[in-house]
């Protein structure tokens, strides 16, 4: 692809397989996305130029999201450093505990390309910070 051409979601399928990602596109035209040396599986969707990734990572009661819990997700100091928590109702009575990040794509040029796959590297290093946050006390 040439600088200049409009970006889509398959020139970031193309970019992050190339970069040794497992990677899939649903009948929705998301993509989903492995990583191969951890395994961790996160999804990515491109709208209006932003490109936005975001991983699952845990299906709870809804009333176990208490405060103390939110307290650690909106803790200036908790080890997550560029994503970002959000919290979605599921089936139920249950919540959905997911962690994103996402950047602006201009031309799917040499930036674009980097900010792509700074962006999975800075969600698998903050889903392991997230993973050891949201562990139940009893478990530390």
């Amino acid at each position: 692809m040439t600088p200049s051409e409009t970006v889509t979601i398959s020139h970031v399928a193309e970019l992050l397989a190339h970069s040794g990602y497992d990677v899939s596109t649903t009948e929705s035209g998301l993509l989903k996305i492995r990583e191969l040396h951890s395994g961790i599986a996160f999804q990515a969707a491109l709208e209006g130029g932003v490109l936005f990734m975001t991983v699952n990572l845990m299906t709870v009661d809804a009333r176990d999201i208490t405060a103390d819990a939110m307290r650690k997700m909106l803790s200036g100091e908790n080890g997550i450093s560029t994503s970002g928590f959000r919290i979605y109702d599921a089936a139920d009575g249950k919540a959905v505990v997911t962690l994103s990040n996402f950047c602006k794509l201009q031309d799917m040029g040499p930036e674009d390309a980097d900010d792509i796959l700074s962006l999975a590297g800075y969600l698998l290093a903050d889903v392991v910070e997230a993973r050891d946050l949201l562990q139940p006390a009893a478990a530390a």
